[in-house]
This record gives C-alpha cells, structure tokens and sequence, in this order.
C-alpha cells in the first residue's frame, strides 16, 4: 500500500471515529434529564413596625407607619383631605380619599357603588378578589379587598360612619416588580392599613 492511500485511510478513520464521538454525545446529551432552576427573588429586608401619630389636621385621625411619610395628593382631580401615605424605601403607596357625607344618604351609595367598580375594574387581570368586613373599635364597618394577580392595586378599602365620613384607600407600587416578588412587602404594607383602621378616629366638628 502507497504512503499515500496510508495517509488517507488514515484520516477516514479519524473522521469516522470523531463522528462516533459526536453521535455519541448527542445520544448522552438527550438522555440527561433538565431541572429547571427555581426562580429568584431579590431578597428583601423588612424593617419592624412601628406607628406614629397622623399631626396634619384632616377630619379623620390614625397610626401609621413610622416608615412612611405623609403627602397631599397633588393629582388635577384631587379634593380636600385627599393624601398619600408613602414608604420611600419600599416603592409603595397608600392613596386616601375623603367625602364629607353632611347626612347624604344618597352621596355615600354612589361612593360605596363606586368604591366597589374601582375594585371591580381589576378583575381583567386578577385571578381573585377577597372581600371582608372588619369591625373598628369605635364601631365603624371597614369593607376591604384583597386582590391577587398581576394588578396594579393589591389592597383597597373603604370605611365610614354612615353619616358624616367617607374614607376610601388603595394600595400602589411605583414599580415594575411582578407582585409576586413583592409579596412580604404587599403583606407588611397590609398589615400596616389594618392598624391604620383599628386606631381611625373622626374628628369632631370638622
């Protein structure tokens, strides 16, 4: 045999050989079985809660929290003892609307109806919206909603004495962050409003 053919068969069995390899790692490759990794979440440090008194005259009074700060809503649309509760370190922020009833009974079912279409208006995008009523200790009925999925408000309620005060609040993140991600920080805000109506007053004469 030539040096030449030597040469050449030579190289065909290398090649051969390096298909084999090759066949054989696809065949191990498919067998191996994936696990997808979990998905993570930026870890998020809570602080404790604490409350401090509302100092701003409103005809409402509360405890909120000692993380956050007190704003006037400063929207085209805003009203007299319309603020916002804001956690800077938390991207969250609690809306309160307030009506003056003056006796109305007509005014507090529009609010109440509307109260409840601006929660229903997110039943495009939640997979469930819990309603329950809670009790204050000067006898006030608090209506709130809890909404789960992908919304923009995650917490909304109403409270009000039937005659004279309407409040109205609502939960918002000034953030992209799936809600899912968010959940410590949606349960620590939420607990933080159900202290807010357990210590609600109604300021008389105003």
């Amino acid at each position: 045999m030539s040096e030449i053919k030597k040469r050449t068969r030579t190289k065909l069995v290398k090649l051969q050989l390096g298909l084999w390899f090759a066949l054989a790692l696809a065949v191990v490759s498919c067998e191996t079985e994936y696990t997808p990794k979990p998905k993570g979440y930026n870890r998020i440090d809570l602080p404790a809660q604490t409350y401090q008194p509302l100092k701003e005259a409103h005809p409402y009074t509360f405890e909120f929290s000692s993380h956050a700060k007190i704003r006037p809503d400063s929207s085209k649309i805003a009203q007299p003892h319309w603020i916002n509760i804001i956690y800077p370190s938390l991207g969250a922020n609690v809306q309160l609307t307030y009506k003056d009833l003056n006796g109305n009974t007509k005014m507090l079912n529009d609010l109440v109806e509307d109260a409840r279409k601006l929660t229903g208006k997110h039943q495009i995008k939640a997979y469930a919206i819990e309603e329950a009523e809670i009790k204050t200790p000067t006898g006030d009925i608090a209506s709130v909603f809890e909404l789960e999925g992908e919304v923009p408000s995650q917490f909304q309620f109403y409270v009000t004495d039937s005659t004279k005060h309407f409040l109205r609040g609502a939960l918002y993140f000034r953030t992209a962050t799936q809600n899912d991600s968010l959940a410590p920080v949606i349960e620590f805000v939420k607990k933080d409003i159900v202290h807010l109506l357990n210590t609600l007053k109604w300021q008389k004469g105003k």
